[in-house]
């Protein structure tokens, strides 16, 4: 994730919706992946400082304040690009929705930002009912039982299922998250970490399913017909492999290829968004450059592609390793709490072709 510039020269972050500095109002452009300031001209519209284009506030920008992104004047949609994915939202007269609600649009435009950068195909349920991307947000049914507790009535599973992928809105409650996280025993759990991973399912739809690179992934990641639900069953009730870290990128990718692929996809997404901002700030290591990966995207030719994965796996190790540290120093977890192993990064680097020859620049 990079930083922006207001017009007076203030250093902008990807979540403002104002600049601290000189006041002005801020909105994220998509189209331009630019985050800009804005006053109103003559007409009473909202003018980009950067392109001198007119834009009106998202609706749950105006309305909400969940949001920061813009719609271009002659666009007749209330919602921006990112909104309008979103098919459930979760129920505001709750008290506290609408921070969860808020939490949830921030980690989701964070996804989407580095999807357009990596120039993958984003396409909305709006513009293909049946395969494209949504999202819902729901929160666990409860009822009254004897009159002063609550208990579940249907429970809402973080999943994906054919394009929509559904959070279950605790995930967006730190400390029910936390919970979660202890009762599973798990290295790592964050909400950006649930996007992620979900849309690693819904491009496995997308770009490996029914492709040339099925007979790879299988080599790599294993048969994906295998019983499903018989291997989540397993997983849960005997845990994953001792030597899961050996083969795996973590416990869970273990459980089934699909999950080894999502869990894999989600890495990719952590290094290529956490390097560029890294790049971004001027950041070295032992006199090693971070190098933006975002700046040169995954290509079709196969010796430049290697050459490209091998640079960014290297700034990700160094990295990590610092920020691993400089958190160890804070007396807090490991930013980034795991070990590659050769296998694992085979997987990645499997990741990093399908992106080098899916993103819109290959496919047109």
């Amino acid at each position: 994730m990079k930083t922006f510039s207001c017009q007076c020269g203030n250093t902008l972050h990807f979540a403002n919706t104002r600049c601290v500095n000189c006041g002005l109002m801020l909105g994220f452009l998509p189209d331009d992946r630019q985050l800009s300031a804005f006053t109103k001209n003559r007409n009473g519209y909202w003018q980009a400082s950067s392109n001198g284009r007119a834009y009106r506030q998202c609706k749950n920008y105006h309305m909400y304040d969940v949001c920061n992104w813009m719609v271009p004047y002659e666009d007749t949609n209330e919602l921006c690009t990112s909104c309008r994915m979103t098919q459930t939202i979760p129920n505001l007269d709750q008290p506290n929705n609408k921070l969860l609600w808020f939490r949830m649009e921030q980690a989701k435009r964070r996804l989407l930002y580095t999807l357009y950068k990596l120039e993958l195909p984003v396409i909305s349920r709006q513009q293909d009912p049946n395969q494209g991307l949504g999202f819902s947000f729901m929160e666990d049914q409860t009822e009254d039982e004897y009159g002063n507790e609550l208990t579940v009535k249907n429970f809402v599973t973080t999943g994906h299922n054919a394009g929509v992928i559904t959070l279950n809105l605790r995930e967006a409650e730190h400390s029910s998250r936390m919970k979660v996280r202890e009762e599973m025993n798990e290295q790592y759990r964050t909400l950006v970490g649930h996007f992620r991973h979900e849309s690693g399912h819904y491009y496995w739809d997308r770009l490996i399913k029914n492709s040339g690179w099925l007979e790879e992934f299988r080599t790599l990641f294993g048969d994906e017909r295998l019983d499903y639900t018989l291997s989540l069953q397993n997983y849960y009730a005997q845990g994953p492999s001792v030597d899961w870290h050996k083969v795996w990128i973590s416990a869970y990718a273990s459980m089934h290829p699909w999950e080894d692929f999502a869990e894999s996809w989600a890495h990719y997404l952590h290094m290529v968004d956490t390097l560029e901002t890294a790049s971004d700030f001027d950041f070295s290591v032992s006199s090693h450059q971070v190098i933006n990966p975002l700046q040169q995207l995954p290509q079709s030719d196969e010796a430049k592609n290697e050459a490209h994965f091998n640079q960014l796996f290297n700034d990700w190790c160094r990295l990590t390793a610092v920020l691993n540290a400089l958190n160890r120093s804070m007396g807090l977890d490991d930013a980034y709490p795991f070990v590659i192993s050769t296998m694992a990064t085979d997987k990645l680097r499997f990741v990093h072709k399908v992106i080098g020859a899916a993103n819109t620049t290959n496919i047109g």
